[in-house]
């Protein structure tokens, strides 16, 4: 009875709402919890720090996400809500990043002036990245202002990072049997983009023409909101940027088996027994249960780290594959087409990252020994002359590794099951910043340009005209995917549609050029392609 006066308060409020006059800088829109006011500047409106679920606390840690506590009146929405508890750079031991918090389950939106509700614009929501263990969805590099001026509403929102976000214990497994268990996070993105469903008509928003999209962590969630059952409906595009595609590596770790990935060994439930352990808290039942709810929020994030320390063993898993929420990989899906039917964009930068990122190989002979009767078709693939350097060498092997071959992968799948897909290598680098990454454009290079917000992009604050027309053009290319499926548009270098025999991408060059053409990195993917199939033999060898 009190969930019932509740609704009938909040609507109550919405219909006496509905009869007032709302200042032009100031919209207020009357959501499903209650009235929100945010504010309009210039040609554009946004709302701030609106609740899309409970905070997830006390005995909602490890739980999926409640549903909102309506309010009366009228709740500002003029300023962003709390990051995710995270660690952060340079957070001091037993403290987490300023700004973040575990009551952190906020969305914001940005949208043209004067939008009114029946207006159908098109919905954008973009799932941030960080490894699963930071970021969030007020970055100053994402905000929406450039979007809404093309029509489209933007929504950033936030979901649980580190050990709040990915969990499993064993009694934990046993509590609600009938709730989902392990990925929060996941369980946090659904609930945002069912909020989406539930609300955004009230915005002017389309709920039938959804377009998730994000990167790094965010675009390997783009490939498991493809493949989550429970994900299905809530959207009709994706867009993944540097997420990946295979079982990869941020997926793949069963709750119970023991072994059952030569990735990710060590169950998620032994992994959060290694945590309790190192936290003085013994055993598995109930009563330990209670005792990690009540460690403080600092106590969970624990710095960040991965292990403990001493033994080396394992207390952060990332996202779960539960068997029941989080039912299979998006590589198994891909191979058999079980994802949603939708159109897709994915692709990544031209040398995302380097180092020891895939291996601790120290010099190019030692990493193309790991192959065996491969090991010649590397060499040719990455080093057919013999004169690259080492550090060129590695980069591109991961970068293609990581990225760039799963990504492959993914855009086939989506092309077999009948669905446009449009595959991009994002190869700019600013001229300020080209002697120090002469080997391409690195991890995130494209999200400036695609927000076509520049103060947020590496190197020189002086940004050049050719910056400001790649920035106008990719952020037109994604609009028009969000209203159409379609990226191309008058005025704009052709993007071809990727098929199998043509292999055709488009490349933001590092000339600045945009050219459709054929994938120049076929060589390369096409032996990381045999490789993989080879991968679990070396990686029981200690190798990739």
């Amino acid at each position: 009875m009190k969930k019932l006066l509740t609704v009938l308060v909040v609507i109550s409020s919405c219909s006496l709402y509905a009869q007032q006059e709302v200042l032009i800088d100031a919209p207020e829109v009357c959501t499903t919890s209650g009235i929100v006011r945010g504010v309009t500047e210039g040609d554009v409106s946004s709302f701030k720090g609106i609740p899309f679920a409970d905070p997830p606390v006390g005995e909602y840690r490890w739980r999926p996400p409640q549903p909102v506590t309506s309010w009366e009146g009228v709740r500002e929405a003029i300023e962003f809500g709390p990051n995710c508890a995270q660690a952060g750079w340079g957070t001091a031991p037993g403290k987490i990043a300023e700004g973040s918090s575990e009551d952190c389950l906020y969305l914001n939106l940005w949208l043209p002036a004067e939008t009114k509700p029946g207006a159908k614009l098109p919905v954008m929501v973009w799932i941030h990245g960080g490894a699963f263990v930071g970021g969030s969805g007020s970055g100053p590099g994402t905000s929406g202002n450039e979007f809404a001026k093309q029509g489209v509403i933007l929504m950033t929102f936030n979901y649980r990072l580190g050990r709040l976000g990915h969990f499993a214990f064993p009694a934990l497994s046993k509590e609600y049997p009938e709730e989902p268990k392990g990925s929060y996070a996941y369980m946090d993105q659904i609930a945002a983009l069912k909020w989406v469903q539930e609300n955004i008509a009230a915005f002017g928003g389309d709920p039938k023409n959804v377009t998730i999209f994000g990167f790094s962590s965010g675009g390997v969630s783009v490939h498991s909101l493809l493949t989550i059952p429970a994900a299905q409906g809530l959207f009709q595009k994706a867009i993944s940027e540097s997420g990946g595609g295979r079982d990869g590596v941020l997926t793949g770790r069963p709750i119970r088996e023991e072994n059952a990935d030569p990735y990710y060994p060590v169950s998620a439930e032994t992994i959060g027994i290694n945590f309790a352990h190192k936290h003085g808290i013994e055993g598995t039942d109930k009563e330990a249960l209670a005792k990690l709810r009540a460690l403080s929020v600092e106590e969970i994030v624990d710095g960040g780290q991965e292990t403990d320390g001493q033994g080396g063993l394992r207390i952060y898993s990332g996202p779960i594959l539960d068997g029941k929420f989080v039912v299979e990989t998006a590589e198994s899906a891909y191979k058999v087409g079980r994802q949603a039917a939708v159109p897709l964009i994915i692709g990544n930068a031209s040398a995302e990252i380097g180092g020891g990122f895939v291996n601790s190989s120290s010099s190019k002979e030692e990493l193309f020994s790991l192959f065996d009767e491969l090991e010649s078709e590397v060499k040719a693939a990455y080093d057919p002359d013999g004169n690259k350097e080492f550090a060129e060498v590695i980069t591109k092997f991961n970068t293609d590794w990581v990225w760039a071959e799963p990504g492959r992968l993914a855009a086939r799948a989506f092309v077999a099951k009948g669905e446009p897909t449009y595959v991009y290598l994002f190869s700019y680098v600013p001229a300020s910043m080209r002697e120090m990454m002469h080997f391409g454009a690195g991890h995130g290079s494209e999200v400036p340009y695609v927000f076509n917000n520049l103060n947020s992009r590496w190197g020189s604050p002086e940004v050049t005209h050719e910056e400001k027309e790649i920035a106008k053009i990719m952020n037109t290319y994604w609009t028009n995917f969000a209203k159409t499926g379609d990226p191309n548009g008058e005025g704009l270098p052709k993007w071809p549609v990727y098929n199998l025999k043509k292999n055709e991408i488009l490349e933001i060059q590092s000339d600045g050029e945009l050219v459709g053409k054929p994938d120049p990195r076929k060589e390369r993917l096409d032996v990381i392609e045999k490789v993989s199939k080879l991968r679990n033999e070396i990686q029981s060898r200690g190798g990739i």
